[in-house]
């Protein structure tokens, strides 16, 4: 009998031991490898039938993108869930390996809800990506996080790529970001967690938070997230232990003075869930904390997440279901948003007197953080933008089929389009680049364009059967306008997608075209005056003979139209 209880409890306690993570078994000094993380999630996925442990998708590294679905009926149908109002959950981890915090939180969340030490409701299903860069975490070194404060080792913030993958959502480098599209789609979750680690300021707040920016989520379902949603995650987490404040948007300065709310444009996962009306939220723990602090802060926000999702589920799905619903019937939408520094609320921040001093490496003068001097102080936080470049809504965009890498983002992101049954001349509106500046050096991997202007008129454009017409009466349409639209921060534009029509792929011999150039001045007189009145109005031009020649060649049938020509066509009326 004594040999059965011995074996029984050594059996429990064995069992207990393969449970704990790298993390807990390094006492809080190690974050898990890509390959312990994904065969801890398998080992789960043995044990308990509440788990779903699947591959969704490539990656640069040439590993799958895994991801995790927990639900309490032991059912795996994403469209069954929202068809019985649950709340879907979409955490993400990792995609900053240097910033594991998400990785190791996750892995013991999830044991903790499968094993019922947390209570997961019935209403939450939880997706749990384990690893979004696999490249970077397989990058493994112990050096690359300058100013972090543990673990031991950790990923690289640049996947196989060499890309930031969290300025990836809409531009898709990567096969990592393609397949998270597949799997936010196929998710469609309500709320988005992409965990993170701060660079920048010194304060005591372990965790600080980014919310989707309220005012880009619509007037209903953003003044809730400000107004109930978002103080219910701080009373909770205040509730727990861990004063939550937003993200310090600072760097190299004294956050006191007060910050604005981060600008998450959506290149970031929390800009590119919005254009979805997903409620998105970063949570960035403080990089000098220590590792074990900012795993179990993190840990206990997603907790906090999901206690709150439950508690406001009616209202959540409620709110969420009529921004879709307005995002079909919208008819101005903004391209970009600025912080109203009119506007603020204050929050209670915990920091440290900032001052400067003589620096032991340069010798000159340096910022620096007095941990004798803590304070605790209200702030201005200016968390209101103000919209702006308002796009009408056009009945719908053509696309040329030839313009396939965009063609095929915009199915990737479920958007509905048809294909011209047979060619077909169409009166559309067209834009014209007029101006834009690009970036002199990349910038993840381009050299993007901004601070485009356009020119618009109505044009009758010849299109080819096939070519893919779109029409403006989806639940995509925020993310159709913001990525087709040519001024768009983070449209396709912007992301030089189009650049090919920036160039001019035919000319002339000035020697030849001299003998034209002429001719056509002389039989075309509404030519001759505007290239006269050019002459007498600008002196450089005047004296400019092979300028003149340009100006004759750009106003006459032998331009091409492509050049500047924006090749998204806009179909004004019914």
């Amino acid at each position: 009998m004594k040999h059965i209880i011995y074996s029984f409890l050594f059996f429990m306690s064995t069992q207990s031991f393969s449970q704990l993570t790298p993390f807990e078994k390094s006492n809080g000094k190690e974050t898990a490898t890509y390959f312990q993380a994904i065969n801890y999630y398998k080992n789960l996925s043995k044990k308990f039938e509440r788990i779903l442990v699947k591959p969704m998708g490539a990656t640069d590294a040439g590993y799958p993108l895994h991801l995790v679905l927990i639900n309490n009926e032991k059912k795996f149908n994403p469209i069954t869930w929202h068809q019985k109002n649950k709340v879907v959950i979409l955490i993400n981890n990792g995609i900053h390996p240097g910033e594991p915090d998400g990785i190791d939180a996750s892995m013991m969340l999830a044991r903790d809800i499968l094993n019922k030490k947390i209570v997961l409701p019935d209403n939450i299903v939880l997706g749990i990506i384990p690893v979004y860069n696999i490249g970077g975490c397989l990058n493994r070194n112990s050096y690359s996080r300058a100013n972090q404060n543990g673990p031991e080792s950790y990923g690289f913030r640049g996947n196989a790529q060499n890309l930031d993958l969290n300025r990836d959502f809409i531009k898709c480098d990567s096969k990592n970001a393609r397949s998270f599209t597949e799997i936010f789609h196929y998710l469609n979750p309500d709320i988005l967690i992409d965990n993170h680690v701060s660079d920048g300021a010194d304060y005591q707040h372990v965790m600080t938070l980014i919310t989707t920016q309220y005012n880009k989520l619509g007037t209903d379902l953003g003044d809730w997230v400000k107004k109930t949603f978002e103080p219910k995650l701080f009373a909770g987490m205040h509730d727990k232990g861990w004063d939550l404040v937003p993200y310090v948007n600072v760097e190299d300065t004294d956050p006191s003075k007060g910050f604005s709310q981060f600008y998450d444009s959506p290149r970031y996962s929390s800009g590119y869930a919005a254009l979805f009306n997903t409620i998105s939220f970063m949570p960035e723990t403080h990089m000098l904390k220590p590792y074990k602090q900012r795993v179990q802060s993190t840990y206990d926000l997603m907790i906090t997440m999901i206690q709150q999702a439950s508690i406001y589920a009616d209202e959540l799905l409620a709110k969420r279901k009529r921004a879709i619903e307005n995002t079909v019937h919208q008819n101005q939408f903004a391209l970009s948003w600025k912080p109203d520094t009119t506007q603020y609320s204050m929050i209670t921040f915990k920091g440290y007197e900032a001052g400067y001093k003589k620096s032991d490496a340069t010798k000159m003068n340096v910022l620096y953080y007095d941990h004798n001097k803590p304070f605790t102080k209200q702030i201005k936080f200016y968390n209101v933008y103000n919209a702006e470049n308002f796009i009408e809504k056009p009945v719908a965009y053509i696309i040329p089929q030839g313009w396939w890498n965009v063609i095929d983002l915009l199915k990737l992101n479920h958007v509905k389009m048809e294909r011209l049954k047979n060619d077909s001349v169409i009166k559309v509106g067209v834009y014209h680049i007029a101006d834009y500046k690009s970036f002199p050096k990349a910038y993840e991997k381009h050299h993007k364009n901004y601070n485009a202007s356009v020119s618009k008129k109505e044009e009758e454009i010849k299109f080819l059967k096939a070519d893919y017409i779109i029409y403006l009466n989806q639940p995509s349409n925020r993310y159709i306008i913001e990525t087709l639209e040519p001024t768009g921060d983070d449209g396709f534009f912007a992301w030089n997608f189009f650049d090919a029509i920036l160039q001019e792929k035919e000319g002339y011999s000035e020697y030849r075209w001299d003998a034209i150039a002429a001719q056509l001045l002389k039989q075309d007189i509404s030519l001759q005056k505007k290239f006269l009145q050019k002459k007498l109005s600008d002196s450089s031009f005047a004296n400019n003979p092979s300028a003149q020649l340009n100006f004759i060649y750009k106003n006459s049938v032998y331009y091409e139209p492509a050049h500047l020509r924006f090749p998204v066509y806009r179909i004004e009326k019914e």
